[in-house]
């Protein structure tokens, strides 16, 4: 494969990886079992992965929840699965462009198992991630040491 689109090769491995899931199971199943299915066949390929890797959400340098990515494969890309029996819409595509701003990951793919023929799309961060950042910080990941801020006194 050409280098002319970044994690090309990478990219082209998961989707490889995603296909043979898609046609073994067919649609109509349930999100998580096509999630296990992609994993099974990427360890397979040989690819290594992490499954719902959790990112911290922070409002103002105070954690309030997580993210949980699907799938990070070799480190470097954001998988986001689902199993939708309509068309990807922007809405699922702006939750994985969140996902690479939060993460600085450079690509994502999100992929719908849920129809007939699997559906698959490159995702890139925007141009200025810096302003996008701005307005989702509430998402970035950031270090916080855990204080408790009203500690029961133990007799």
């Amino acid at each position: 494969m050409s280098q002319g689109k970044p994690l090309e090769d990478l990219t082209y491995k998961v989707i490889g990886a995603a296909m043979q899931a898609h046609n073994a199971l067919g649609p109509g199943l349930k999100e998580a079992t096509y999630q296990r299915a992609l994993s099974l066949e990427m360890e397979k390929a040989g690819l290594s992965f992490e499954t719902e890797k959790a990112v911290a959400i922070s409002i103002d340098g105070s954690q309030v929840g997580r993210l949980y990515l699907d799938h990070l494969v070799e480190g470097q890309l954001v998988v986001e699965e689902k199993a939708l029996s309509h068309l990807l819409t922007q809405e699922e595509i702006a939750q994985v462009i969140t996902y690479l701003c939060a993460t600085g990951t450079q690509v994502g793919l999100l992929l719908n198992f849920g129809r007939k023929r699997l559906e698959y799309k490159r995702i890139f961060p925007p141009k200025n991630v810096g302003r996008y950042r701005e307005r989702i910080n509430r998402y970035l990941a950031t270090l916080r040491q855990t204080v408790s801020v009203n500690p029961l006194s133990i007799r």
